[in-house]
């Protein structure tokens, strides 16, 4: 009795390390999704022109990941392998579609919403989705319990930049757009049209009104875990924002438009800290390409990257990220490793217990990265830089950048377009080049003649790619890409009237 009564003392009196702690709940996650926003654009990398303040206390209470890769510089194919963890050109979906797509992504594809439900979570999305706009493709029948926005990019309507444009010089001209509609859907299949033709009053409201419905979400689910993808439809082209941020940048236009980003990022912060959910929810602030680069005064910047949007150079394919857990992220801190949006799937499957699917995905457990622990390292060798059409462009290492050849478009040092309408790009080609990203960021010098076992090792592993997934320009099929959604016979569709 006396040993068990001294035992007993001895357990009172040990000291309490870490491991003996209760381990955290499953984190609630909300991921903030940027529409076209470039790697300058906010004050955490950089910008100086006008001030991120929510951004900036987001990077202090969490951490900058200086060199993540989205899979393709363009909306669809970004948001698909956002959410599915693959490369897009494994899932079949190259570009944007719009609203002539007859596919969308496929119901044999596992979303981070699935993922998510799978461990009891409430999942909403608000914004724009672009994954195909017909019911069978959108939110509420891919894992999201609720659903309020726009089916795909805010210019793809009838006041779409270049068809002002032309009916500048055509009165008569009529657009091939049909109008843009506001959906709401709270069920599979079940799709409202709260607004079938969207105007520029209503395109300044959208910033603020997905905010609302993100926090309204967030405060109804507090007791439980939830998951929110605020997928907003700006900095993409043509800009708008409420009148409360009208001119508040002083630096045009693009400026208010990432302020009022920045708002909306605080307000969720804000809620959080309000629920005292900050230090169990994981928030994620990344961006679906680089800048639009032929709007000019109405884009953003990547510098010091090459090119933007459309391109697999840096400045297309590497975005803003923040990330932040309150407690589990360290703060104020930056991680230079290579990631990519792909990642997210596994890192949250992994945080939540969530079992991935048994088809191949590309992502992977970045875990380690966010939490900085000792010598993590980047959990990828090579990543596959797709564009359309459906052709390998590029390789990354941590360090090195293999350029296939292929065509891609650039200004050529040109300024963009003023007030909203862009500037015609040159269309020119990169041959086999090299880049050495740890001393040349910018890639403007080909370093291939002096590292021959780096470009066979790359070499290699874009055989191995093209082999896998197909790539276009060298007619090569590949063995594992999957099937996108299709529309068929019965589907229903999303229709506007004449």
């Amino acid at each position: 009795m006396g040993t068990l009564i001294l035992a007993l003392l001895l357990s009172f009196d040990l000291p309490t390390t870490a491991s003996d702690q209760p381990p955290k709940l499953r984190p609630n996650i909300v991921v903030i999704f940027i529409d076209d926003m470039g790697y300058a654009d906010i004050e955490p990398f950089g910008c100086t022109a006008y001030p991120t303040p929510n951004l900036t206390q987001m990077a202090k209470q969490g951490r900058r990941f200086t060199d993540c890769l989205v899979s393709s510089a363009v909306c669809s194919s970004s948001r698909a392998a956002l959410l599915t963890g693959c490369y897009h050109q494994r899932l079949g979906i190259d570009g944007a579609l719009g609203p002539a797509s007859e596919i969308g992504i496929s119901e044999q594809e596992t979303t981070l919403a699935e993922l998510c439900r799978s461990q009891g979570y409430a999942t909403a999305c608000f914004g724009k989705w672009h994954l195909g706009h017909h019911p069978k493709f959108l939110p509420t029948n891919h894992g999201f319990d609720r659903y309020f926005g726009i089916p795909y990019s805010n210019d793809m309507w009838p006041l779409h930049p270049e068809a002002l444009a032309r009916r500048q010089q055509q009165p008569d001209y009529k657009s091939p757009w049909p109008p843009l509609p506001l959906l709401r859907s709270e069920r599979a299949g079940d799709i409202e049209i709260v607004n079938a033709d969207m105007q520029p009053d209503d395109q300044k409201m959208m910033t603020r009104q997905f905010t609302e419905h993100a926090v309204e979400f967030i405060r109804e689910h507090a007791a439980q875990p939830f998951f929110v993808y605020v997928p907003h439809p700006m900095v993409h082209v043509p800009l708008y924002v409420s009148p409360e941020f009208e001119g508040r940048s002083g630096a045009g236009l693009y400026g208010d438009a990432v302020m009022e980003v920045d708002w909306s990022v605080g307000e969720i912060l804000r809620t959080l800290d309000e629920l005292k959910l900050s230090d169990n929810t994981l928030v994620i602030f990344t961006s679906d390409n680089g800048p639009w680069l032929s709007y000019g005064e109405h884009a953003g910047s990547a510098v010091p990257l090459r090119e933007g949007k459309g391109t697999m150079f840096e400045g297309g394919c590497r975005v803003p990220t923040l990330i932040q857990w309150l407690g589990t992220i360290p703060a104020g801190t930056t991680c230079s490793e290579l990631i990519s949006t792909l990642d997210i799937v596994p890192t949250v499957a992994q945080l939540i217990g969530a079992q991935l699917p048994e088809h191949p995905i590309d992502g992977r457990d970045i875990g380690p990265l966010l939490r900085g622990e000792p010598h993590a390292k980047s959990p990828h060798d090579f990543l596959y830089l797709y564009y359309n059409p459906q052709s390998l462009h590029a390789i990354r290492t941590p360090r090195w950048k293999l350029h296939l050849p292929h065509p891609y478009r650039s200004l050529s040092d040109r300024p963009g377009g003023r007030e909203g309408r862009p500037v015609g790009y040159d269309q020119k080609q990169i041959e086999l080049a090299l880049f050495d990203l740890s001393v040349d960021i910018g890639e403007t010098t080909d370093v291939q003649a002096q590292h021959p076992e780096v470009m066979a090792q790359l070499l290699e592993a874009a055989d191995r790619a093209r082999q896998e997934l197909g790539d276009q320009l060298t007619k090569t099929k590949g063995t594992q890409p999957r099937a996108p959604g299709r529309m068929e016979p019965g589907d229903k569709r999303l229709i506007w009237e004449e």
